[in-house]
C-alpha cells in the first residue's frame, strides 16, 4: 500500500519547474512561462526554488500541485504520477534509486527542408532579422541616453519615448528568440514579423542617410527626404510618426 510518505519523497526530489517541463511546458531562462490555467498570452507564470506562482490568475504551489491541477486529477494521483515520470523511491514502491535509469538524449531539432537553397535563403533571413533588431537595439540605447529629458517640466523628446517602449522588448527577443530559443522559434518569428521587420531594415537606413547626410550604401549625399513612420518589431505601427529632422543628429553613433 502507498503511504503518505511518497508525498514527501516527491516533493523532496522534483521542484514545480521540472513537473512542468516534464509536462511538456516551456519555461525561458528567467524561470517564466506562460500560464496553462488561463488564458495567457505573455508569461505571467514564475517558477522560483521549488514553488511557482501565476501572476495574472494567482495558481500556486508546488510540483504536485502543478501536475494535480495541470492533468485535473487529485493530489495523490499527481504524486504517484511525479513518482513515476522521476523514478523516485517510496515506502511502498517496487524500485529503488539506483535502478532509475540514465535520462535519454533528447533528439536533435528538425531542421528546415534539406534542400540547400531553402535552407540557405533561411539563413540569410535570420542572419538580415538578427542584424536588424541589434541595429534598432543599438539606435534605442543611444537614444535613451542622447535624449533624457535634463529638467523638470523639458518637452520629451519622441526618440527617448521610442526608446523607453521598444527597448525591453527588443532585449528580450533578442536574447529568448535568437540567442536561447529553437530553431522553430527563430523561424517562426521571422514568418510572423518578417515584413515589420523589413520596414524596420528600412526605416534605420534612412535614418543613417538622414543623419550624415549620405547614402550608406553609395557613399552619395542626399537631402530633403522624410523619414519613414515608425514601425516597431511587432505587428503594429507606433502610434505618430517621428516629427523631428534627424539630420539635426550627429554622424557618430
Amino acid at each position: 500500500m502507498i503511504t503518505e510518505n511518497v508525498f514527501d519523497a516527491v516533493r523532496g526530489s522534483v521542484t514545480a519547474r521540472q513537473a512542468a517541463e516534464a509536462s511538456g511546458l516551456r519555461v525561458n531562462r528567467s524561470g517564466m512561462a506562460v500560464c496553462p490555467f488561463h488564458d495567457d498570452r505573455n508569461p505571467s507564470m514564475k517558477f522560483y526554488g521549488r514553488r511557482f506562482h501565476c501572476f495574472g490568475c494567482q495558481a500556486d504551489g508546488d510540483a504536485v500541485d502543478f501536475t494535480a491541477r495541470f492533468y485535473g486529477i487529485s493530489v495523490r494521483d499527481a504524486a504517484e504520477k511525479l513518482a513515476d515520470m522521476f523514478m523516485i523511491p517510496y515506502d511502498g514502491s517496487s524500485y529503488h534509486a539506483r535502478d532509475r535509469p540514465v535520462p535519454a538524449r533528447k533528439p536533435p531539432e528538425k531542421a528546415l527542408p534539406s534542400e540547400g537553397e531553402t535552407i540557405r535563403e533561411y539563413q540569410k533571413a535570420e542572419s538580415r532579422c538578427f542584424n536588424t533588431l541589434c541595429d534598432y537595439l543599438h539606435l534605442l540605447k543611444k537614444w535613451k541616453r542622447e535624449y533624457l529629458p535634463e529638467s523638470h517640466g523639458q518637452e520629451i523628446d519622441s526618440r527617448f519615448l521610442e526608446a523607453c517602449r521598444w527597448q525591453d522588448y527588443v532585449e528580450y527577443i533578442l536574447d529568448e528568440v535568437f540567442l536561447s530559443g529553437t530553431l522553430m522559434d527563430r523561424a517562426g518569428f521571422i514568418r510572423d514579423h518578417g515584413k515589420e521587420i523589413l520596414d524596420l531594415e528600412r526605416r534605420i537606413y534612412f535614418i543613417n542617410k538622414r543623419r550624415t547626410g549620405h547614402d550608406p550604401e553609395s557613399g552619395r549625399r542626399d537631402h530633403g527626404k522624410a523619414v519613414p513612420a515608425v514601425r516597431g518589431p511587432e505587428n503594429s505601427v507606433h502610434d505618430e510618426p517621428l516629427r523631428h529632422d534627424l539630420s539635426a543628429e550627429g554622424s557618430g553613433d
